[in-house]
């Protein structure tokens, strides 16, 4: 299969139309080009020790090839390499910025908000809880033991208390035991995970919703990897209601660079009220003499920022808007057909068992065994055989003590499992394929 390569048209059309709109003298730029060539076939040579992460083969870890409208347009931002932390460095891409930031809160249904883009998932969430902790210092953050464990650890820098809550054995939070620590009146957050990375399990939203009529917490909603299904119609009832409900959370984060098509790294942190502003002022040596409006840079904690990230960003939302029954969420729509494909092949077969039926595009499955242990090792040696049949999956440890009433032995505390992230569309297409593959590595 080649690499795609239509977007290197896009790309030197977009630089010359770029280029067009400076009218500046000519600026003499020497380069060594043979050695720069040399240099980048080298380079090029030690990034094909790669897994094709591009390829639907490619069924295991979050990683999801950038739209082609999105690699040339980052591309063709970065001759000018814009500085989206002050307008000064950033005058046309910080206005995309704030408007790609606008079409996601709309998709959660905010037309008043706070928010912008950040390098990923991470300092994303590092934000929200920050400003969580500004408003309930002295109280707990929680979040399942399923949560991303970068909450636990974005709380130990913040120096913010942090406690975990069980799940039960789908990988959601468990409402009786968040319930119990509720009641102890010093929990100021709650984290809803809308799609774990293990199992891709989407937290009861709507029932903590009604516990925070009772116990008044703000919730953190951490969709960075689940919040585009938002936009998906062929989500399960009681999956469609926790989304349905986003729009009365505290905050959100989402990641575009997973399920967005976009670059890594593209996060994105998007408040409710815009008062939490407030926490964000600062004095700066810097003088910003482009606009008077509020900048970026006032309203986050990173500073530096790639401007490309927001190009990329625009033009993709340009070419297919983040809306329901659009072209992006139709695409959406056959991962989460092909993970639902996957399960029912995986529930009619003998060797095979899935961990539980997939809200979101995520599939975790064990080798049947008579023990758990056994069965672990069963799982190794396949992803081993699996690769060697070029399909690339991924492990998984499922702790064992949430298997509900299995019909075999229980002698470890994890079941090694595997695990397919099948986020591109392509995946429902190539799923015989990836099937034939799958019961070749028995």
């Amino acid at each position: 299969m080649k690499l795609e390569r239509e977007s290197l048209n896009l790309l030197q059309k977009a630089i010359e139309k770029l280029e067009s709109g400076f009218d500046l003298p000519d600026l003499d730029q020497s380069y060594d080009s043979k050695k720069m060539e040399e240099v980048i076939l080298r380079a090029a040579e030690k990034m094909q020790d790669n897994y094709p992460y591009f390829h639907p083969l490619f069924a295991g870890q979050m990683l999801k090839p950038p739209h082609p409208i999105a690699k040339a347009a980052y591309m063709m931002a970065m001759w000018i390499n814009p500085n989206n932390h002050a307008m000064d460095g950033s005058k046309a891409s910080s206005p995309m910025e704030k408007e790609v930031v606008a079409d996601l809160a709309k998709m959660f249904g905010w037309n008043e908000h706070l928010g912008h883009l950040t390098g990923g998932g991470t300092m994303a969430n590092l934000e929200a809880l920050w400003v969580s902790g500004k408003i309930h210092p002295e109280k707990k953050i929680i979040a399942s033991d399923q949560a991303h464990y970068t909450h636990e650890r974005i709380s130990e820098v913040l120096k913010l208390n942090f406690d975990k809550v069980a799940t039960d054995h789908q990988g959601r939070i468990d409402l009786a035991a968040l319930e119990e620590k509720l009641k102890k009146g010093d929990v100021g957050t709650v984290v809803c995970t809308m799609g774990t990375t293990g199992l891709g399990a989407v937290d009861p939203l709507d029932k903590i919703l009604e516990l925070q009529t009772k116990y008044n917490f703000r919730i953190h909603a951490d969709a960075a990897y689940g919040g585009y299904f938002k936009l998906l119609t062929n989500l399960v009832e009681h999956t469609k209601n926790k989304y349905s409900v986003i729009d009365q959370v505290d905050s959100i984060v989402i990641d575009p660079h997973k399920q967005g098509l976009q670059p890594y790294g593209c996060g994105c942190v998007i408040f409710k009220n815009p008062e939490v502003a407030k926490f964000y002022i600062h004095d700066s040596p810097y003088t910003y003499f482009t606009s008077d409006e509020l900048h970026l840079g006032e309203i986050s904690l990173e500073c530096s920022r790639a401007g490309a990230s927001a190009v990329a960003l625009w033009a993709t939302h340009q070419l297919m808007p983040p809306v329901v029954n659009g072209q992006f969420a139709t695409d959406l729509e056959k991962s989460r057909s092909a993970a639902l494909k996957l399960y029912e092949k995986l529930s009619s077969n003998e060797n095979f068992f899935p961990i539980v039926k997939p809200e979101t595009d995520i599939v975790t499955w064990g080798l049947k065994g008579k023990c758990t242990s056994h069965m672990s090792e069963l799982a190794h040696a396949f992803f081993k055989k699996a690769e060697e049949n070029s399909l690339y999956l991924s492990l998984y440890k499922y702790p064992t003590s949430k298997l509900n009433n299995p019909d075999f032995d229980i002698d470890s505390e994890y079941l090694v499992c595997l695990r397919s992230s099948l986020m591109k569309p392509e995946h429902e297409d190539w799923l015989e394929e990836i099937w034939d593959r799958m019961i070749a590595s028995l």
